[in-house]
């Protein structure tokens, strides 16, 4: 099959079209933000580099590719469909939540062992995910807006400015709602800083490593759909729901 030919059209121009592919990218990046959260992020792991000792969460090995997915998102669909799968994350997060409070909540069966340590990894997870929703909204939305607002000052060129420098802002309201949120009171005011630290440094190198990536799927997608979205006159509310 022929790649379609690639159109550089303001948002509008695309609106109702479906893509063969956007929901295959909405899918992996819910998919990384749940696992992220449930796994990675109540961890802190600590690595020993030229003899100083850097804390950092373990989530951080896997959670920055949601913001390269974000990324590529807001730069081949626009910064509308990019809105569509926050929400979706959100939601998902959500229901993670509830799900967690649930199946901690009911009794155990008897002989079954397994309940103290349940508590202790899921039994903090509604704090983590309060923190988490409310820095992943933050932080995602102005990804995406400074992605989006990037491509328009840049005619669409320079996309490593746009990647990086979205990932500058984003990552760093990210980290600065999340770990105060989550781990404030559980670890001590001076981890809290170290590994806030560490993380965003740590999510905007991801970032940079893996721009060659990023060109490479951008492009490919762009070929496949055919598109080569433009936000001029988009509506950048988060809360407006259609595309």
């Amino acid at each position: 099959m022929h790649d379609a030919p690639i159109l550089s059209e303001r948002a509008s121009a695309f609106t109702g079209r479906q893509f063969r592919y956007y929901d295959f990218v909405m899918a992996a990046f819910v998919a990384i933000l749940l696992l992220s959260n449930i796994i990675g992020a109540a961890k802190p792991a600590a690595l020993t580099l030229n003899g100083e000792q850097w804390i950092f969460g373990a989530g951080i090995l896997f959670f920055p590719l949601g913001y390269v997915i974000g990324d590529v998102l807001t730069e081949v669909y626009g910064y509308a469909r990019a809105r569509r799968v926050i929400w979706a994350g959100f939601a998902a997060l959500l229901f993670m939540a509830f799900m967690s409070w649930v199946v901690v909540a009911l009794p155990p069966a008897p002989g079954w062992q397994g309940q103290a340590a349940y508590e202790s990894v899921f039994g903090q997870v509604w704090r983590i995910v309060f923190a988490s929703i409310t820095a992943f909204w933050a932080g995602e939305f102005i990804n995406s807006y400074v992605m989006a607002r990037m491509k328009i000052w840049t005619s669409g060129k320079y996309l490593w400015s746009r990647t990086i420098g979205s990932t500058v802002v984003g990552q760093g309201i990210d980290s600065i709602i999340f770990y105060p949120l989550a781990f404030g009171g559980i670890w001590s005011n001076e981890q809290v800083f170290s590994v806030m630290i560490t993380n965003w440094l740590l999510k905007v190198g991801w970032e940079v490593v893996l721009t060659p990536v990023t060109y490479c799927v951008v492009g490919w997608l762009k070929r496949k759909e055919g598109v080569d979205i433009s936000d001029e006159g988009t509506n950048f509310s988060p809360f407006k729901t259609k595309v």
